[in-house]
């Protein structure tokens, strides 16, 4: 059993209310005091018991954030940006990884209202966001990260990936290249559909050039890996000249199978993939990308979340941030 606040206060000679107040108020403590106090918790281990004391005030300092891909470095700069934020207001943030899954989503969703989380950051996998309205209808704020929907009522903080799509096509047609794939799922996402949607748009507006669309089971070095190989094994005439990867582990996985079957880039196949992890510019050919501002993504979905925890009544915000083109070795115009 652990040491009681009671056995700090009589090994310290404090009451138990000094000690509560150097807890939770210590500068209304004389300096004196508060060194013997603090000497007394070190030297019986006592650890306060948050959960109690959280459980009291209705809500924790803790704030749960629930993204797509745990593994993908663009969800832990985000989570970066929002745990930064968090510690600014005395908070932590901890991550559940849906995996893409809607089961799982629901669970994890599920434990942090249980867990009485001081709000939800999440990424959903669709549309459907009845279940985060009905948390949000008892008390636990929700913002959504990395995606809007229409309509829901919720506030949210994501990239144009449309423009996104758009800026990534009309970067490689720019190049020369005519015969373009995209490689993305799944098609569940919104932002995999939005992004194919402008590379669409950008490839509707030059004669001649044609977009194929690639899908994969997942956002994943493994998956753009097998689609890279289903590409290199067909006849060069055949092959698409450029690559656009619905995000920067897709892309890997390409380039890697891509090289190894002797195709290169991009020579024969540029590659262009989107979020712009620090892994894209290390990559042995590096990779040009989409950009997004990921960890002020987090940081600004943080702020909302505590805004609107504090008052409630607060209008939803829309915040949409514009991707940025950068352009490396994997889609050198003069490679041709």
């Amino acid at each position: 059993m652990g040491v009681s606040i009671r056995e700090v206060a009589a090994r310290a000679g404090v009451s138990v209310g000094t000690v509560s107040n150097v807890l939770n108020r210590p500068e209304s403590v004389p300096q004196a005091t508060l060194e013997r106090v603090r000497a007394a918790i070190a030297d019986l281990g006592y650890v306060r018991n948050d959960a109690a004391r959280q459980l009291r005030a209705g809500r924790s300092t803790t704030v749960g954030l629930v993204v797509l891909d745990a593994r993908n470095p663009f969800f832990t700069d985000v989570a970066r940006g929002a745990d930064d934020a968090a510690a600014r207001h005395g908070m932590s943030v901890l991550i559940g990884n849906s995996d893409e899954q809607p089961e799982r989503e629901l669970r994890l969703v599920s434990h942090f209202e249980e867990q009485r989380a001081h709000g939800l950051l999440i990424s959903p996998i669709g549309d459907d966001v009845a279940r985060l309205r009905e948390i949000r209808e008892r008390g636990t704020p929700v913002v959504l990260v990395d995606r809007t929907v229409e309509g829901s009522g919720f506030s949210s903080v994501a990239v144009d990936d449309i423009h996104g799509g758009e800026l990534a096509a009309r970067h490689l047609l720019e190049t020369g290249r005519r015969r373009l794939a995209y490689i993305g799922g799944p098609v569940s996402l919104r932002q995999v559909e939005d992004r194919a949607e402008g590379a669409r748009r950008a490839v509707a507006a030059v004669a001649g050039a044609t977009l194929e669309t690639v899908p994969v089971a997942s956002l994943t070095v493994a998956e753009g890996r097998a689609a890279g190989e289903r590409i290199a094994a067909l006849p060069a005439a055949e092959r698409p000249d450029a690559v656009f990867a619905a995000n920067d582990l897709i892309a890997l996985g390409v380039l890697q199978a891509l090289v190894q079957a002797g195709v290169s880039v991009p020579e024969d196949v540029a590659l262009i993939g989107y979020d712009d992890i620090d892994f894209a510019s290390a990559a042995a050919v590096p990779l040009s990308s989409i950009r997004q501002p990921s960890r002020r993504m987090g940081e600004t979905a943080l702020s909302i979340l505590v805004e609107e925890a504090a008052d409630p009544s607060l209008e939803p915000r829309v915040v949409v941030f514009e991707p940025e083109l950068v352009v490396r070795a994997s889609t050198a115009p003069n490679a041709r």
